[in-house]
């Protein structure tokens, strides 16, 4: 689905406003604290009902405000689309495709793919294990839907197995009783390993790629570190039955996909470690750009694509890359506090955004409008 605007109410900084988005590339510029990573959050969340930004949802609702709304619409082959997402703490989201309601955006399959780079999303390359475990299975369930209930089966596996290990430790429940939780956690958890090689085969060719381009110096590398290495469910269930005494010492379970990690390189060294923060941002990017390669080749249409201030860590060489390739197909959406570092920014086939505190403007320039005219928006 191409988004054709989307309206904020009591959104962040936002009372109401409604903005309109080009097929292409849409620049939003202003200056620092006008309010442009918060229109892109909420575009995010009106895409995925979830913000990008915190987990404490609260901090979406604009000040004295009780309860914010989202509203996304877009085209695609079938026609118009809305999508809406309401939200009030301490009640479920209110959430509706094309009126309907839903109690999850993600299922829905008119909502657009969205992919998005922001400076706190350093913290994927930064950060623990866990962090791109998740990351990674969501880009599993955006390239293969089906493939979900493999890793929500697993989850529920190891859930019952941790369980029963607490039981065993009081002595309620006898050691012989985990054989059977340890094959059904092997299967699925074998079935999730094997998605994510598999991801992480796909992308780690567009990755090294994008990443020289972008200027990351040696040689990139995206590498997938599974904790088991069994090729059956009966070789991990062994392995699993190694493991118990100190499974029971612990009371959990401490092998398995649940324990994996993937490692962003440069000449065999981790980024998270020995990178410094600004190639740490290049391998993010360069990871976001590899992944809308793979999505756009396996799906057939490349996800909206969100960038937050990522222009002003390149040098004119790599802003004209960058833009060039965000440029060949599908939708994306830049911020930006000084226009000359987007190339291009002028063009007849881009829309222009300046926000202020509170507003977005339209700049209607080149085949958008006439030059130096302007049209407030409101919702």
């Amino acid at each position: 689905m191409i988004v054709t605007r989307f309206s904020l109410r009591d959104f962040r900084t936002y009372d109401r406003v409604q903005v309109p988005l080009g097929p292409g590339l849409t620049v939003v510029h202003g200056r620092n604290g006008a309010g442009k990573t918060n229109l892109l959050e909420g575009l995010y969340f009106g895409c995925t009902a979830r913000s990008c930004r915190t987990s404490n949802e609260r901090e979406v609702l604009r000040f004295d405000a009780t309860a914010a709304r989202v509203e996304v619409e877009g085209e695609d082959r079938d026609g118009h689309h809305t999508l809406a997402v309401g939200f009030q703490p301490g009640e479920d989201k209110r959430i509706k495709v094309d009126g309907v309601p839903v109690a999850r955006l993600l299922d829905a399959s008119v909502r657009p793919l969205v992919s998005v780079f922001l400076p706190e999303r350093l913290e994927l390359v930064k950060g623990p294990p866990a962090l791109r475990r998740s990351h990674l299975d969501a880009v599993i369930t955006a390239l293969w839907p089906s493939r979900t209930a493999n890793r929500t089966s697993y989850r529920q596996a190891l859930a019952q197995r941790n369980a029963l290990l607490g039981r065993v430790r009081s002595g309620r429940s006898g050691r012989s009783a985990l054989a059977a939780w340890d094959l059904e956690l092997a299967r699925h958890g074998i079935a999730l390993r094997n998605d994510r090689a598999q991801t992480v085969d796909l992308l780690q060719a567009p990755f090294a790629e994008v990443a020289r381009e972008l200027g990351l110096a040696g040689t990139p590398e995206l590498r997938y570190r599974p904790r088991c290495q069994a090729q059956a469910p009966a070789e991990f269930a062994a392995e699993l039955a190694e493991r118990l005494d100190g499974d029971l010492e612990r009371g959990f379970t401490g092998h398995g996909p649940h324990r994996d990690d993937v490692a962003l390189l440069r000449d065999g060294r981790e980024l998270r470690v020995y990178g410094s923060q600004g190639e740490q941002r290049l391998g993010l990017l360069a990871l976001l750009l590899a992944e809308r390669d793979v999505l756009t080749a396996e799906r057939g249409a490349p996800p909206l694509l969100l960038l937050d201030d990522v222009m002003s860590e390149l040098d004119a060489d790599r802003r004209a890359l960058l833009v060039a390739r965000i440029a060949k197909a599908g939708q994306s959406l830049v911020t930006t506090t000084d226009l000359a570092h987007v190339p291009g920014a002028d063009g007849a086939s881009v829309m222009r955004l300046s926000v202020t505190p509170g507003a977005v403007t339209l700049d209607e320039i080149g085949g958008l409008g006439s030059a130096g005219t302007r049209a407030g928006l409101a919702a």
